[in-house]
């Protein structure tokens, strides 16, 4: 497979094994988590702040549905650094990120669900 920034395998292996290469489930959380972080930014940034570090890693299950493979749950691990945000609009901006981002209204009403972990350091 080759996309912006990817060419190596995607096999049977790198999905379902301990295969080199990637697979669709963590292309999927490659985006869950950068874009998730790109709009927790600018939510940040419209407060007049600017954070220093925003860190998001996304972790993917398969499961099955209806006879299936399946998405069934992302997880978010975030950490954010930025001088001057409180703690509460932290977690306001936080949650509002995860329901706004444009990768998360894509699988709204989906079968997956999307937990989050945010901490403000």
């Amino acid at each position: 497979m080759s996309i912006t920034g990817y060419n190596g395998p995607f096999t049977f292996a790198s999905r379902f094994e301990n295969g080199k290469g990637t697979n669709p489930e963590e292309l999927v959380g490659a985006a869950q988590a950068g874009c998730y972080s790109m709009f927790l930014s600018a939510l940040i940034t419209g407060e007049g702040l600017t954070p220093e570090r925003i860190e998001t890693e996304a972790a993917v299950t398969l499961g099955e549905l209806d006879g299936g493979p399946a998405i069934t749950n992302i997880t978010l691990d975030c950490t954010v650094k930025c001088e001057g945000l409180s703690e509460e609009k932290f977690k306001e901006l936080s949650v509002l990120a995860k329901e706004k981002c444009p990768i998360s209204r894509l699988y709204a009403g989906g079968t997956a669900s999307i937990d989050l972990n945010a901490k403000l350091v």
